[in-house]
């Protein structure tokens, strides 16, 4: 994506509000909610956190979160313009096509962007080396330490496996480097106990320890712990992370601590909470960011003493409660998390359903060579389409010189031009193709793709007018904002290939009541070729970045007798990718398919 850096910086916006709510819900209502349960809704934030890089469907009940889409495409515009030449006339058989552009330049927002997606990465970069150098001193540990050989200390661990069910069998080993036991690897897991822990035995205190750490293997603590790890590394830039990381580290403990009371009599929960007093004073916080302990910070400890203090087993009735509600919470923030995502989000995605139409999915790779980009056909006697590449088919990207279809139509059914009074009179602004430098009409000024023509068409129509135009015919991702005459360019306004086909059919179709005299004549403005073989409709469209051609459209439909086909093609590359390059192929893929042959 173009503007990643706006959109996960939006993201952060709405995945730190979830998280506030969270905060909030944990410190209020949600007080004397069950540890477990509560340790238990941070499991959310992992899915929350992945979706800005996955692309999701936007259910339609969640279409008023697509407002939050207005930011970014506020962010993503500016009206800086430049003139240059976005290609020149078609120079295959069909030499009547001719595609002539402004196109506008987002050059600044693309370079900011570029800067804090570098800034990010680096961010990243740091983070990981810092995990990276822990890595290395837990390697080191791990090296220098001893199985267990104390079998009064080993007889207890075995004691513990059974009191806590647990049939695998957990290596436990010694080490002169730690001053609490840690739980490492969640694919191979291993105890490691300190030596002076075990060379000044007390039963008591190690079989609490040791129980601690076994649920926290029982729980998947460590597997958990991993992904936040890795979401610390991402999500570097954001402070509400780095707290809501430290909250999470303490409602595991607590509720590792409730899980460990669980078993135990009435009369131990003062002798457990004693033990992490003890260890209290002789250790702070584990150095190894990729284990769980029983040990904590001062701060940690004396809200696990607390919890101790006041922990009442809970009741069948009132445990199935506590599930119910965070059922429903959990569920409240997954169903609406989609928002987050970068289909949903930024509506750059159509929707297409899939299912509901007859597809055959074609490979034009050999023809698209040195492009991406997709090839759309609507065959409308078999009620078919043929796709190359769905993925790009239903990307929306801007649409181009091919919008003018459409901003002709407006100035049509908005009295600005009428049938036989098309004509706009040259501004007398020396332009770089002898062709715009002219009075122009509505057909020459559609096949020499004059934007200066459609611009002051746009300009009197004025942008009210043309958003409920587009409101109307639903086209791409009905985006209007800048001004008049950038909109359709390389800004705001989006539409797919496959929504390209769809509004061609409609509009054929006449399912938006236009007056038929209009139709009839934004028809005739783009007609490249009539003879007895069929009649050819088309119009190109070039996008522009930065003075290069980096995307090229050509759309359009096909009468023949009996039959229809609507088609769509975009081409995409790193320069000199225009829409006669687009027509060129186009009339390639036809004449395969044998649905159009020149000549």
């Amino acid at each position: 994506m173009a503007f990643f850096a706006t959109h996960f910086f939006i993201c952060n916006i709405f995945i730190s509000a979830i998280i506030g709510v969270i905060l909030l819900a944990r410190h209020t209502f949600l007080k004397k909610y069950p540890p477990r349960l509560k340790y238990s809704l941070w499991f959310v934030l992992p899915v929350l956190m992945a979706f800005p890089f996955f692309r999701l469907k936007t259910p339609g009940f969640l279409q008023l979160f697509e407002k939050f889409s207005d930011i970014k495409n506020t962010f993503n515009n500016n009206n800086t313009y430049i003139k240059a030449p976005a290609s020149q006339s078609f120079s295959g058989s069909t030499g009547w096509i001719n595609d002539f552009n402004i196109s506008q330049e987002n050059s600044f927002l693309s370079v900011l962007n570029i800067i804090l997606t570098c800034i990010w990465l680096s961010g990243m970069f740091v983070m990981a080396w810092f995990f990276a150098k822990a890595a290395i001193n837990l390697y080191h540990l791990k090296k220098s330490a001893m199985p267990l050989q104390n079998q009064e200390v080993y007889k207890l661990y075995k004691a513990c496996l059974n009191e806590t069910g647990i049939n695998r069998k957990i290596p436990v080993f010694s080490t002169a480097f730690l001053k609490s036991p840690v739980l490492y690897g969640f694919i191979k897991p291993q105890i490691y106990l300190p030596i002076h822990l075990i060379s000044e035995y007390n039963a008591s205190d190690m079989r609490f320890m040791l129980l601690h750490e076994l649920q926290h293997y029982k729980h998947k603590d460590l597997l958990f712990n991993a992904i936040m790890n890795i979401a610390g590394i991402i999500y570097w830039f954001n402070p509400l992370i780095w707290f809501m990381l430290k909250e999470i580290r303490t409602d595991r403990e607590i509720a590792c601590d409730t899980s460990v009371l669980q078993m135990l009599d009435k009369d131990d929960y003062i002798n457990y909470g004693n033990t992490l007093i003890n260890l209290a004073e002789k250790i702070s916080f584990t150095p190894f960011p990729f284990t769980t302990g029983i040990s904590g910070n001062m701060a940690q400890i004396k809200k696990r003493i607390v919890n101790i203090a006041g922990y009442t087993p809970l009741t069948p009735a009132k445990n199935l409660s506590n599930i119910v509600i965070y059922i429903i919470i959990t569920s409240v923030i997954l169903v609406s998390a989609p928002v987050l995502s970068i289909k949903a989000y930024s509506q750059d995605y159509y929707d297409f359903k899939e299912n509901n139409n007859n597809i055959s999915y074609i490979d034009l790779s050999h023809e698209f060579n040195g492009y991406t980009g997709s090839f759309v056909l609507y065959d409308t006697n078999a009620g078919m389409w043929k796709i190359y590449d769905i993925e790009n088919a239903t990307t929306r990207i801007p649409p181009a010189s091919t919008f003018k279809i459409y901003s002709a139509l407006n100035a049509l059914e908005t009295g600005i031009i009428k049938p036989g009074q098309t004509q706009i009179l040259w501004n007398g602004e020396t332009y770089h193709y002898n062709t715009w430098n002219k009075d122009q009409t509505l057909k020459p000024a559609m096949q020499n793709s004059v934007t200066w023509y459609f611009q002051e068409l746009d300009k009197k129509a004025g942008l009210s007018s043309i958003r409920r135009f587009i409101q109307k015919t639903g086209y791409g991702n009905q985006y209007v904002t800048g001004d008049s005459s950038s909109y359709w360019m390389n800004s705001s306004l989006k539409i797919s290939p496959v929504e390209q086909v769809e509004m061609l059919r409609k509009l054929y179709n006449n399912e938006f009541n236009f007056s038929p005299e209009n139709l009839a004549l934004v028809k005739n403005s783009i007609c490249l070729y009539s003879g007895t073989n069929g009649s050819f409709y088309g119009k190109t469209g070039t996008e522009e970045a930065g003075k290069k051609n980096i995307s090229g459209w050509f759309t359009g439909f096909i009468e023949k007798p009996g039959n229809t086909y609507f088609f769509a093609t975009n081409i995409q590359g790193k320069n000199n990718t225009t829409g006669p390059a687009a027509t060129e192929l186009t009339f390639s893929i036809l004449s395969n398919l044998n649905i159009w042959n020149e000549g």
